[in-house]
């Protein structure tokens, strides 16, 4: 089989390609060369990009197999995540990869714009010996000002702890408890500005942190603080610290971002109390790696068809690694309840019951949906757009959670009420030391059987030789067959639950088995089988192996 096209458009670390393996063709092209880059994409399967590639609608619409976007970084304004979640591509990112390089140069800054390091520097290499001039301020005893206490602002506070800086911060989504363990105090963003020597900005960039450091906040300011912006350029307005700067209002400021990028001419370039770098938050050797392998992990997992927590534009957050197994399970088990229902129900809903319960089982419900829809949806259905097609279809979903199964220590059933009013369920779980998938009713039979190769049902009267009948029938098509299981329902009645088992194929198989028994090659035979038993064929499919 041709392994999935992955195409790197950006000089990434050799170990980004080491951490996508063999099983994957890497292409390369570059991507700020948009004639090629609009050349390769057709043929990809995944793209990997740095900064300066754009992949806007017009590149994702050219990439008509692409399944997932990895941007080898934190920002993603190069990447239109709106065109790629219509499109049903997975965009991932590496959003703490940069974040002790990006805390360390805020210390660094930090350092230079107290003590005037850059500009001593300078003035020594131009021959000059002006010690007084260059006369900076102590950290210590000093209070720092964190606007923004997430992953790198809490770890700028403990770094700055250890020069016995006082520590505030604002930032209205962090728990207090958090801040607390961290040795920093909450405040509102008055109380901060107006107690700062020093202010460091951690922020995302947004409409509503947009110019957050602007006219007001730079009027409301402690007299003589210095200002710190390594986050994202245009949170501090620069036009406003510039006229800060040149009426004393603020004594000095280091900036590592700037409203348009690359940046090359600035007023604030004219200042002497100004320290400037050119975007230099995730400029390590040990960040760029460490995006690169994380990006990669993430498109090894999109392309192997599972739940990336890291997607910036799926609807969940953090999945604990134990539900991983129970994901493809709840996939699988959604597949195989439209394939029986011959169609999609109202509402699809997921029951979960048992240990699994003890975990944020939300996702199973994404789970539920992409397994549903991919079975009757042209043009691939990911956990991207799994929620959107399902609303232009008017497909719900619920999840509930049930009280421990007497049987099975943990339990999924995926249900759904048909518009014939036929309620339709199946049921799976997870068994063995290794999380063998197995699936335990069908339509209110019970049956146990792996969720491997291809299954068969049949619906047939209860009398003696069903099994044998099935059987003979399929052997004389030369059809291999792993399991013949028959099944009662619990509530008695006439008919019994026939299926039918096909183990994963030898490769290179012959006759019409080897397309699998949800194959069209088989169907006819399936169909014998059928009529030998008065049966009813409910459905035949082939699952992944």
């Amino acid at each position: 089989m041709d392994r999935p096209v992955v195409l790197i458009a950006e000089e990434l670390s050799p170990a980004t390609v080491d951490a996508l393996g063999p099983d994957f063709e890497i292409r390369h092209c570059a991507g700020a060369d948009r004639a090629a880059l609009l050349a390769a994409l057709p043929e990809a399967d995944a793209v990997l990009v740095r900064s300066a590639t754009r992949m806007d609608a017009e590149a994702i619409a050219a990439g008509t197999r692409l399944k997932v976007i990895g941007r080898a970084g934190v920002g993603l304004d190069n990447v239109d995540v709106s065109a790629a979640s219509r499109a049903g591509v997975m965009v991932v990112n590496a959003p703490t990869s940069n974040v002790v390089s990006a805390a360390e140069l805020t210390v660094g800054l930090l350092l230079a714009v107290a003590r005037n390091i850059p500009q001593a520097d300078a003035a020594l290499k131009e021959g000059h010996w002006k010690r007084s001039r260059f006369t900076g301020v102590e950290l210590s005893g000093k209070t720092l000002g964190i606007v923004g206490l997430g992953r790198i602002g809490t770890l700028v506070a403990r770094r700055m702890a250890a020069f016995d800086m006082r520590l505030l911060a604002y930032d209205p989504y962090v728990q207090p408890g958090h801040a607390e363990r961290t040795g920093v105090r909450v405040v509102g963003l008055d109380e901060l500005l107006a107690e700062s020597d020093f202010l460091t900005v951690h922020l995302p960039k947004t409409p509503e942190t947009a110019g957050l450091i602007g006219f007001d906040a730079l009027h409301r300011v402690k007299p003589g603080v210095r200002i710190v912006n390594a986050a994202r350029g245009g949170i501090v307005d620069e036009a406003e610290l510039y006229a800060a700067l040149k009426e004393g209002r603020v004594a000095g400021a280091a900036v590592d971002v700037f409203s348009t990028e690359p940046c090359t001419d600035s007023p604030l370039f004219e200042l002497d109390n100004v320290v400037v770098t050119p975007h230099l938050g995730a400029g390590t050797a040990e960040a760029q790696e460490r995006a690169g392998v994380c990006v990669a992990e993430s498109v090894r997992q999109a392309l192997s068809g599972r739940f990336v927590p890291e997607a910036v534009n799926v609807r969940m957050g953090t999945v604990d690694d134990d539900l991983d197994p129970w994901l493809t399970l709840t996939e699988r088990l959604s597949r195989l309840f439209t394939a029986t229902a011959g169609g999609l129900p109202r509402t699809l809903q997921v029951t979960v019951s048992g240990e699994i319960c003890r975990h944020d089982t939300g996702v199973l419900e994404l789970a539920a949906l992409k397994g549903a829809l991919g079975a009757v949806v042209e043009g691939g259905v990911s956990y991207v757009n799994a929620p959107l097609i399902a609303e232009e279809r008017g497909l719900g979903a619920g999840l509930s959670t049930g009280p421990d199964h007497p049987v099975h220590r943990s339990l999924v059933t995926v249900a759904g009420t048909l518009p014939s009013g036929e309620r339709v369920s199946v049921s799976g779980t997870l068994t063995g030391l290794r999380g063998g998938e197995r699936l335990v009713e069908v339509r209110g039979f019970e049956v146990d059987l792996a969720l491997t190769g291809d299954l068969a049902f049949f619906r047939a009267p209860d009398r003696p030789g069903v099994i044998a009948a099935v059987g003979e029938v399929l052997g004389r098509a030369g059809i291999p067959v792993e399991t013949l299981q028959i099944a009662r329902h619990p509530s008695g009645g006439a008919e019994v639950l026939v299926a039918v088992g096909q183990g994963p194929l030898a490769p290179g198989g012959t006759g019409p088995g080897a397309a699998g028994l949800g194959g069209p090659a088989a169907r006819p035979f399936l169909d014998d089988a059928a009529a030998a038993v008065d049966a009813t064929l409910n459905w035949a499919m082939e699952y992944p192996r």
